[in-house]
């Protein structure tokens, strides 16, 4: 799972984009207990990049 979450960051911090389907992949893998503390840290950096307009949400 950790490379998929490293893909898929990857791909959005690079593109500057994230679709609504993607934040709401990135918000249950975040309910996830599994999830490993680096990919925590590398989802809440996209919601950051949300919050503070430095990414753009596409439908």
């Amino acid at each position: 799972m950790q490379s998929d979450v490293l893909q898929l960051t990857a791909q959005i911090l690079s593109s500057r984009q994230i679709s609504r389907r993607e934040q709401r992949r990135m918000t249950a893998l975040l309910n996830k207990s599994e999830l490993h503390e680096s990919e925590r840290v590398l989802i809440n950096r996209v919601f950051y990049g949300v919050r503070h307009g430095l990414l753009t949400t596409v439908d």
